[in-house]
């Protein structure tokens, strides 16, 4: 099993979750982390870290959020590993009690 990163990090990424990781298992992209499904060890220690909520177990996503399961694993081959926490997206605040946001995530 796995964790993984849904939605509502879109156009937010806050990088609270990364500072935990015992394993690197987050992946950077313009807007948006990903978990590394080879890499994370399932140890949930970035649940409560996230402040949007953004990181569930793989059990535990909702059907509405279930395409983010397939979206991290083909991310996470090609984006970077980030490992330290950085500055959340300026407009972060604006943007993370906002729903349906796919068509923002930028690859």
């Amino acid at each position: 099993m796995t964790h993984i990163v849904l939605e509502s990090c879109i156009r937010c990424r806050y990088t609270d979750c990364v500072d935990v990781c015992p394993v690197d298992c987050f992946r950077e992209g313009p807007n948006m982390l990903v978990i590394d499904p080879d890499e994370c060890i399932d140890c949930a220690v970035c649940i409560p870290e996230c402040p949007v909520e953004a990181i569930k177990a793989e059990e535990d996503v909702p059907a509405d959020q279930q395409k983010f399961i397939a979206l991290n694993a083909e991310l996470a081959r090609d984006w970077p590993s980030i490992t330290r926490t950085k500055p959340a997206l300026a407009d972060a605040d604006d943007w993370k009690d906002v729903k349906e946001k796919l068509q923002y995530l930028e690859r």
